[in-house]
């Protein structure tokens, strides 16, 4: 990862911003009553520190991880993807979310297709107001719900095509390869870390499928899935107001709408999400027609329990990764993860979940 992408990329958005139109002559002020202090001047609508100046933009780097570089630039946000990223599968996922039938479910990209910034492929996004982490009790469950069964409900059909599968097996293979890598055959207290075998453990009892190692099976009707649903990727548009939007097309494509239910899920069950916010956003999911967790008044966990276990142990993977990468024991919310695998690991086999319909 160079230092010099940040800056490439607000440079890309500057060039990609639409031209400022020039202001039109103020009117000349009337003429002021004696005694009366002049109005004072209206506040500018754009605070001066969002809007590009002459020689170069004003920007803030929103993350920089290996898998994604994004930039702020006044009202334009570019993302870089990672390297490996597939090009043809980025350009598909593009486009389909800049199609009519996905408005006001999905963010619409300010362009139609990927662009590239120092080899990395880029895609450009209107800036739109996320959830503030500091206000947890506002956190917009229902609102994420019911966009999850807007984009469930949507017929393939109607996509531009192809739609490529959506990648969260994947991605539950890449965090255990992650793990594998951070932990090595010994930690930094000079023994390996005894969580990663859990998290093992828990993995070897997810079909192949669930581990990105085969293809899913064909189940049931596939659907349009977001592929890494959680609150980070909502935001309000046009900000800072604007109607929830879901953001992020990397994982998007057709696959188990169960899976974009699982996270929360998993939450719920590692004691993480309480009960009442799970079922607000189940009640919510399926008032909305939501197709992936069976109708109002039944029990959601046949549909949904193998996608909530692989999503349990790729959380899991994730934060022993972090922790061995940091040289620290896990933090209570990451052991959460983790003991849930140990609970995964030692189900009897006739309680094995099928796959979701």
């Amino acid at each position: 990862m160079t230092a010099l992408l940040p800056q490439a990329l607000a440079d890309f958005a500057r060039r990609t911003l639409p031209p400022t139109p020039t202001p039109a002559p103020a009117p000349a002020p009337a003429p002021t009553p004696a005694f009366t202090k002049p109005a004072a001047p209206p506040p500018p609508a754009v605070p001066a520190s969002a809007v590009p100046a002459p020689g170069g933009p004003a920007y803030a780097l929103l993350a920089d991880r290996p898998d994604g570089t994004v930039v702020r630039c006044a009202g334009t946000v570019v993302k870089a993807h990672a390297a490996g990223t597939d090009r043809a599968e980025l350009a598909a996922r593009i486009r389909i979310a800049g199609t009519p039938a996905l408005a006001g479910v999905l963010l619409p990209p300010l362009r139609p297709e990927a662009d590239e910034v120092h080899a990395r492929p880029v895609s450009v996004w209107p800036y739109g107001s996320p959830v503030d982490p500091e206000r947890p009790a506002d956190a917009p469950w229902e609102e994420a719900a019911a966009l999850l069964a807007r984009l469930h409900r949507i017929p393939l059909a109607d996509l531009p095509g192809p739609v490529p599968p959506m990648r969260g097996p994947a991605k539950v293979a890449r965090a255990l390869h992650r793990m594998a890598a951070a932990t090595g055959p010994a930690g930094p207290y000079g023994h390996p870390y005894p969580e990663a075998a859990d998290v093992r453990a828990a993995a070897a009892r997810l079909p192949g499928w669930a581990r990105g190692e085969e293809p899913a099976p064909r189940s049931g009707a596939a659907a349009l899935c977001h592929g890494d649903l959680h609150l980070g990727q909502l935001v309000r548009h046009p900000a800072p107001d604007g109607p929830w939007h879901l953001i992020d097309v990397d994982d998007l494509g057709h696959g188990a709408p169960a899976w974009d239910l699982a996270r929360p899920a998993a939450w719920y069950a590692a004691g993480l999400l309480d009960a009442r916010t799970w079922t607000r956003f189940l009640d919510a999911y399926r008032t909305a027609g939501g197709p992936a967790a069976g109708p109002p008044g039944t029990d959601p966990w046949p549909e949904l329990d193998l996608a909530a276990r692989a999503l349990t142990v790729q959380t899991a993977a994730l934060a022993v990764t972090r922790a061995a990468r940091a040289g620290r024991r896990l933090d209570d919310v990451e052991r959460a993860m983790t003991d849930a695998c140990v609970r995964i690991a030692a189900l009897r086999a006739d309680l094995e979940p099928e796959p979701p319909a």
